[in-house]
């Protein structure tokens, strides 16, 4: 492939392939002559003894090119006389004699030889061979320049480089080298190498990467498909969560159930009433809830498990939602269309409230630098704040409901609220566009992705549905198998690269399902009331919380880290093994 079918024995192309390769590997120099000219030569398809034999057992591996990969691979793991016998076995050379021609011919330094080399090889685009020219007479270029051979890499420039007419940008940079010397390093490649030898070498493996792969076959192109095949066997496992699996080549990956968290390690039990919101900092070393009891409860994480750390007391209401500040080291706290409080997660003191008089809260978001935050008031609006309580501006009109949660990106630029019935509003504050994800039922919560790319999107009629908000509006998947019927229920993404989408239900479960095939995995037992919220901690794939309006917090994880058996109830926790 890429090669051509010549009257050289097997043995002769052998040694050919296998000294050049060599050259490749340690950047020597070569001392044999090139025998015949390139011109005679053209780059035609290789043939091998079986034409279009193919191996495997589906028939779509084409045998010519299972050789020349395996014998790329084998030099270049420095197994030379291995590849050389492969070629010489099989009959079935690594490049054609042309090929072998041009790389030697680079290696040398012979410019004009492998420029007319490289016209031989029967390349159609001829985009293609001037960018491929135009690295071989960059590289003449910068020799010359280095032996101090002004007038002739000027005269480069001028009668080779620049009639090729592209690259004008570059080409100026050239220039510049010649007028200012010291300029002559800053417009060389971060790669390329003070070393000549090791120079050609960075030159040979840039037009390896320009030409073909039936001319040249790319560098570490087996490694290469090994890893997108481990790579495909990992993403299509549903119980892949863990970075400490090791993926071998001698079995397809398979991980076990057990890497989703689905064992109650602990119940909280802090709270007097219904919890209606809880979320992980972005460190996961915080874990904060909110609940019907007009209170909200800062816990803090470690290796002993989850302890309470601060009750927050002052909302006149129940609190309907927190938010972690970027530094996790704030939190905000909504009542019900009441005010909005910052307080201090280290020492548990409200430092800020924010209202708006004859008005009430009923959503809260911080910006991703901390320096303002945001809030739904339910007029509808939505209104940005400085942390000293000063307004700076509104939103006003349909932007938000009395009931919606409230979200910005990461970049500061998006506003997501939901703000009618059927529709997500997604507002660029400094575009001045607004995007609007439409369903057919009404919307009861959102979540958004960490990456900024996916919403998801819980219904009334149970269905939770992924929308992509990247570029266009799409949705996505869609998740079934959670109650819903009178209740706020939220879900969250989680996992090891957020692989999974769990969610609360109204028939006292936790459900989970693989975010990518929508396929549910597991619906946790455990509570005794409707699960109104889960969040998943974002530094550690093997926990995950969820809030019951049976006034508990339930902590899972794997159960090989199950907590041992504790018979107290201290400090509102209670430890247990798994059981539910």
């Amino acid at each position: 492939m890429g090669g051509v079918e010549d009257d050289e024995p097997a043995s002769k192309r052998m040694k050919l392939s296998s000294e050049e390769l060599i050259h490749l590997s340690n950047g020597s120099t070569v001392k044999e002559s090139i025998v015949g000219s390139s011109r005679d030569l053209m780059a035609r398809p290789l043939q091998s003894d079986g034409g279009e034999e193919v191996v495997g057992s589906k028939g779509v591996i084409k045998k010519v090119e299972f050789v020349r990969i395996i014998a790329k691979a084998l030099y270049s793991l420095g197994y030379i006389r291995s590849g050389a016998h492969l070629e010489e076995e099989s009959g079935i050379a690594l490049h054609s004699s042309i090929i072998n021609v041009f790389m030697r011919q680079v290696l040398e330094g012979d410019w004009d030889e492998s420029v007319a080399t490289l016209h031989n090889f029967g390349l159609t685009d001829e985009m293609t061979i001037k960018s491929a020219s135009f690295l071989i007479l960059e590289q003449k270029f910068f020799e010359f320049l280095g032996e101090e051979k002004v007038m002739d890499a000027l005269k480069t420039l001028r009668t080779e480089i620049s009639p090729l007419c592209i690259n004008h940008r570059r080409v100026r940079e050239l220039s510049l080298s010649i007028v200012s010397p010291s300029h002559c390093f800053t417009v060389r490649s971060p790669k390329q190498n003070t070393s000549r030898a090791r120079s050609r070498t960075k030159l040979l493996e840039e037009l390896q990467k320009l030409l073909p792969p039936t001319v040249m076959i790319p560098e570490r192109r087996l490694e290469h498909l090994v890893e997108q095949a481990l790579g495909l066997q990992r993403d299509a496992c549903m119980f892949h969560n863990s970075l400490d699996e090791e993926i071998s080549l001698l079995a397809d990956y398979q991980c076990a159930r057990d890497q989703i968290p689905s064992y109650a390690l602990q119940i909280l039990q802090a709270h007097t009433d219904e919890i209606w919101f809880l979320q992980f900092s972005h460190n996961g070393k915080y874990l904060a809830s909110s609940s019907h009891d007009c209170s909200a409860i800062i816990w803090e994480v470690d290796a002993n498990g989850i302890s309470l750390k601060h009750k927050l007391s002052g909302h006149q209401k129940p609190v309907s939602s927190v938010s972690w500040s970027p530094d996790d080291h704030q939190l905000l706290t909504c009542g019900v269309e009441e005010v909005v409080r910052r307080w201090d997660a280290s020492s548990g003191e409200c430092v800020s409230v924010y209202e708006k008089a004859g008005l009430g809260m009923v959503s809260c978001g911080w910006s991703p630098d901390g320096k303002w935050i945001f809030s739904g008031v339910n007029d509808k609006s939505i209104s940005m704040w400085e942390l000293d309580g000063r307004e700076l501006e509104c939103w006003k009109g349909q932007r938000t409901l009395k009931i919606s949660d409230l979200e910005i990106t990461s970049d500061g630029k998006q506003i997501i609220s939901i703000c009618r019935e059927t529709a997500i509003l997604l507002l660029d504050r400094e575009a001045k566009v607004e995007r609007f994800i439409e369903e057919d039922q009404t919307i009861t919560s959102f979540s958004l992705s960490r990456d900024n790319r996916f919403l998801l999107v819980n219904l009334l009629n149970q269905e939770i549905h992924l929308w992509s908000i990247e570029d266009d509006l799409k949705l996505v998947s869609k998740y079934r198998g959670n109650k819903r019927t009178r209740f706020i229920i939220r879900s969250c993404f989680g996992g090891l690269e957020q692989a999974f989408v769990a969610s609360g239900s109204e028939d006292s479960l936790v459900y989970i399902w693989h975010r990518g095939t929508g396929e549910l995995i597991e619906a946790l037992p455990g509570h005794s009331g409707a699960v109104n919220c889960v969040s998943w901690n974002p530094k550690n794939p093997h926990m995950l919380a969820s809030a019951s309006d049976d006034r508990t917090i339930r902590i899972w994880g794997l159960n090989n880290l199950s907590a041992k058996q504790k018979d107290a109830h201290g400090n509102g926790i209670h430890y247990c093994n798994g059981g539910t």
